[in-house]
């Protein structure tokens, strides 16, 4: 019975993360062959998945400071366009009352 609830489990889609540290887990596991056959299979699984855990630990998290950094930016820059322009007619309109005033 308990064979048959895990061949009727739907295979969801894997997150880029989890993606990611399969694919650091299946190259150390194939570069690391002889390591394999020294601690045994035990040992070494667990030792590949927790160096695939921090060699992909802050990959999503960079990528997504990337980006609010980048949108910072463009914030940054929109509000400097628009204080410059806002100058721009404050001076204008100051030497407009001055002359008008002379």
């Amino acid at each position: 019975m308990s064979t048959s609830k895990n061949t009727e489990k739907k295979s969801k889609p894997l997150s880029k993360k989890k993606e990611t540290r399969a694919a650091v887990s299946e190259q150390l596991t194939t570069t690391l062959t002889d390591l394999k056959e020294t601690l045994g299979q035990k040992k070494f699984a667990r030792r590949i998945k927790k160096a695939a855990r921090l060699l992909t630990e802050g990959i999503k998290a960079k990528a997504e400071k990337k980006e609010k950094k980048e949108q910072k930016e463009k914030k940054v820059k929109k509000v400097k366009a628009k204080t410059k322009t806002n100058k721009a007619n404050k001076v204008k309109k100051a030497v407009a009352v001055k002359a008008v005033a002379v």
